[in-house]
């Protein structure tokens, strides 16, 4: 099986122009035929009326996803390309208008009396989720005129601020010396190095990178400003939430004071891997460690997994965990909807994308033979897992909110690297796989939960009008607080928050990450207890996608997130790893 692009047919067959404009129209007949319900809109509406503005609704919703995904996935091979360029503007200015043009169905349905709305969700049937959540916004909502001009300042506004952030940053290029050899890299090549196993090509990969994003420091940061401004305008100033985070929370379905606690303990247990990164020290064999290095592997021994055997070792950990979990995954490669090349001008990083419940998902991955590639090809696979196994919901609700959304990946992620542990013979590359857990642990939970905290001090400072430098220099802060005095940190690291995309793209998203990471310690190990018992009550919680309420979800599965016991005990869980790593010999391996 060898790398390739993906296919995108499934949306529209590629350079087909006439099928894509075919479904610009057909989706404009879709909104005019919609727009007829004005009329029909007052609280005496019947019951099959209702459900049926909503299965229209509906399919306005799939025919702009397969859209918006064909110009987003478009957009992803290739950021410099200007056809995908223009398209994604294109598309951008076309869906606010489609968005305009139904608003007015979301607004009757905020505004309505509750006992109205109540009746008509009693026969809603897997509508329900999707209709609460519209009517928790109801008092955040402005008039008709107000929404629509927000559509419209958003295609100019934050989504072209956006497009902007990602064609610079996808465009750069990163010179390193390894060895005798300069290698000229995209983000993903260079981050390989950040790994390696030798300290001073550590250092240069990430001075490279934050040099290259420095060069730019003046123009992300306004860019930033400005999407920070945006958020705040709107959100607190116009909707009247009562902070720039309680948005994303309230759109998560997750109340403000659990997030609060989630931070807090967070915040509470970075004594905990700054216990790990002075182990890690001793292991690395160096006088102080630092912030090149915390990702640094404790063995020299270099393990490349080509792609066929990555997939592989995939489908086989997942063939174990459950049969259909294999069957599902392999549905992605059989489709041909993996992109796994590296090339320039190629979006960085790694996503899955679905665009219905009915087609299967696409993923993107920029794979270069690493471990930390193939745990990332199990992830986004989790990801596609979770779409599919909630494939039977609607447009509305197949979706899982983002606190549930890194459920499926990371568990994937356990899978796989207990699968390698079982199969791994070399005792070097198995003691890196236990430290690659405490890693991926310390980059999944602590690193996004202060990232969250970052973002919610730049808000608050940008709207005290503060520089690029003040910003950078709260950041840096920020790290110094969570890594104390167990390592050094060296200045260019203040500009970190610049190569962030996601603080760009989606505010607050973040958190997320730690919700489910530490939501997955706590299922793992009942896994571990339980065994075949507890996979029926795990593939419930992904197949209900976005049905139901986090907090109504995980109660069916034994779980309160509104205890703080529930959150330590996932630092409990790295703690005991950590333990276990500080029982082993230390063998000090200077150069390392």
């Amino acid at each position: 099986m060898a790398q390739d692009r993906w296919k995108l047919d499934d949306l529209f067959p590629e350079g087909d122009l006439t099928s894509l404009q075919n479904a610009f129209t057909e989706l404009d007949q879709k909104a005019s035929a919609f727009e007829n319900a004005r009329l029909l809109l007052d609280e005496k509406i019947s019951t099959d009326t209702f459900l049926g503005l909503l299965k229209q609704l509906e399919d306005i919703q799939r025919a702009s996803s397969l859209i918006q995904s064909y110009s987003e996935l478009y957009f992803s091979e290739n950021t410099q390309n200007q056809a995908a360029q223009n398209l994604k503007a294109r598309v951008a200015q076309y869906m606010a208008d489609i968005s305009n043009r139904i608003l007015f169905f979301e607004l009757w349905w905020k505004q309505i009396p509750d006992d109205v709305a109540e009746q008509l969700m009693e026969h809603s049937g897997d509508y329900r989720y999707f209709l609460e959540q519209l009517r928790l916004f109801k008092r955040y909502t402005l008039s008709e005129p107000e929404e629509i001009i927000i559509n419209l300042k958003d295609v100019t506004g934050n989504r072209a601020l956006n497009l902007l952030y990602d064609t610079i940053t996808n465009r750069y290029q990163f010179r390193l010396w390894v060895g005798d050899e300069e290698k000229l890299l995209t983000r993903g090549e260079l981050m390989v190095y950040v790994r390696h196993h030798d300290p001073d090509v550590r250092a240069r990969a990430y001075q490279e990178l934050y040099r290259v994003y420095a060069a730019d420091a003046p123009i992300l940061g306004q860019i930033y400003e400005s999407l920070v401004r945006d958020w705040y305008n709107e959100q607190v100033t116009l909707r009247k939430f009562s902070s720039p985070i309680a948005t994303r929370n309230l759109a998560n379905d997750i109340p403000d004071d659990v997030v609060a606690m989630l931070l807090d303990i967070c915040q509470q247990n970075v004594g905990l891997f700054q216990r790990y990164f002075r182990l890690k020290t001793r292991w690395l064999g160096m006088p102080r460690l630092r912030r090149y290095d915390i990702y640094a592997p404790v063995s020299t021994a270099d393990t490349f997994y080509p792609f066929e055997q990555a997939v592989e070792m995939v489908f086989d950990s997942f063939e174990q965990f459950d049969p259909r979990f294999s069957k599902l995954a392999r549905l992605v490669f059989d489709r041909q909807h993996v992109d796994s090349q590296v090339r320039s001008g190629k979006r960085s990083g790694a996503f899955c994308l679905t665009a219905a419940p009915d087609l299967v998902p696409w993923v993107l991955l920029n794979y270069q033979s690493r471990a930390e590639d193939v745990t990332t090809m199990a992830h986004e696979l989790g990801h596609a897992i979770h779409s599919l196994l909630a494939k039977d919901h609607s447009m509305f609700t197949f979706h899982a909110s983002l606190p549930l959304a890194e459920t499926a990946s990371t568990f994937g992620e356990m899978i796989l690297v207990d699968r390698l542990l079982q199969q791994e013979t070399n005792e070097d590359v198995r003691r890196d796989l236990l430290f690659r857990q405490v890693d991926d642990a310390y980059a999944t939970i602590m690193r996004q939960a202060f990232f969250a905290i970052f973002e919610q001090k730049a808000h608050e400072m940008v709207q005290q009008s503060a520089s690029l430098d003040d910003l950078a220099q709260a950041y840096l802060y920020n790290l110094k607080t969570q890594f104390g005095e167990a390592l050094d940190l060296s200045d260019e690291f203040r500009w970190e928050w610049l190569s962030i995309p996601h603080i760009y793209h989606v505010p607050f998203y973040v958190y997320a990450y730690a919700f489910g990471q530490l939501l997955v310690l706590s299922l793992y190990q009942q896994y571990k207890l339980e065994g075949d018992s507890f996979k029926p009550r795990y593939i419930q919680i992904l197949a209900a996608g976005g049905s139901q309420s986090p907090a109504r979800l995980l109660e069916d599965a034994g779980i309160d997130i509104h205890q703080p016991a529930f959150w330590q005990g996932g630092f409990d869980g790295i703690a005991a790893l950590i333990e276990q790593l500080e029982n082993l010999p230390v063998n000090q391996r200077s150069g390392l």
